[in-house]
């Protein structure tokens, strides 16, 4: 069964290969598209995009921030030298100064050290290929950890959702229930006043009849209780595929808001008002929730 995934989630690894500690962190909140951010050293700047695409294989929306640092443990990477022939050329020169200038002999190694090409600094050749490889797979550990952390936040929101789905359907039932005896109390009440108005003449049924389809026609919320009935079955039905489906569940919310709404300027009965509310009231919580769905 595929599940829903949290926009929001975090993920961290360290792992040393071939000599080097590689540690990768995800970050992700919410985010109508997929933006990944990647910061990473120098020396790894090449595998940027990598690292975007291996963040896109696994992500579909969210603002995601991928932070990777690299320590060697190895004590060769950089090898630095001192440069005869350039410090010799120099302290030649440096000494003719003093003795044909009567320039003041105040040489010192920290002065020497800061001339250029005193020393030189020899990089051991890297293997891009090899050091790709070893990034991509610590990437990879720190994916896993992020996903699982989506996947159980996903888990919770899926239950949230059900959970608020059935709320509504127990509150649309009592809609539709309320809703036949207002309509019955409708007609009490017109059939008590034309008694009062008519005092002992005759009542005509049928006009009551009449009068009362009318109203009840006027405050039939059916074709909307079954289409809000609908739409949370097919929302049940999207959680019960997984994967991302945030947007879809987005715009499914705002259909049932609308029937939601089409219900509430029908009912006239105040109870059934309140009832409605309640029921805007969990559409709104199951909103915000799906801003943080994949």
């Amino acid at each position: 069964m595929t599940l829903i995934k949290s926009m929001t989630g975090y993920g961290r690894a360290v792992e040393t290969v071939n000599g080097r500690e590689f540690t990768v962190e995800l970050r992700s909140v919410n985010n109508r598209y997929l933006d990944c951010s990647v910061r990473l050293p120098r020396m790894l700047s090449f595998g940027e995009d990598a690292v975007k695409q291996a963040v896109k294989a696994s992500v579909s929306r969210g603002k995601v921030d991928v932070f990777i640092s690299v320590r060697s443990e190895a004590g060769d990477e950089v090898v630095v030298n001192l440069n005869p022939a350039v410090l010799e050329g120099y302290l030649a020169a440096m000494r003719q100064m003093v003795t044909e200038y009567g320039v003041t002999d105040d040489i010192s190694v920290s002065a020497v050290s800061r001339l250029p090409e005193v020393f030189t600094v020899d990089k051991p050749e890297v293997d891009e290929e090899q050091l790709l490889q070893d990034l991509m797979y610590v990437v990879g550990k720190a994916l896993e950890g992020y996903d699982a952390m989506r996947c159980t936040e996903g888990a919770a929101l899926d239950r949230d959702l059900r959970g608020r789905g059935q709320t509504i359907l127990d509150l649309v039932a009592q809609v539709e229930q309320g809703n036949g005896q207002t309509v019955a109390d409708y007609r009490a009440r017109l059939e008590a006043k034309l008694r009062e108005v008519l005092a002992n003449t005759s009542i005509d049924e049928s006009r009551i009849l009449t009068e009362a389809a009318i109203f009840a026609d006027k405050v039939a919320v059916d074709e909307e209780t079954v289409r809000l009935r609908s739409h949370l079955q097919q929302m049940n039905a999207m959680l019960d595929g997984g994967g991302a489906i945030g947007r879809k569940l987005d715009f499914l919310l705002q259909e049932m808001n609308r029937e939601a709404n089409t219900i509430g300027s029908k009912c006239t009965d105040v109870r059934l008002a309140r009832i409605v509310v309640d029921i805007k009231a969990e559409l709104e919580k199951i909103r915000e929730q799906t801003q943080n769905i994949e």
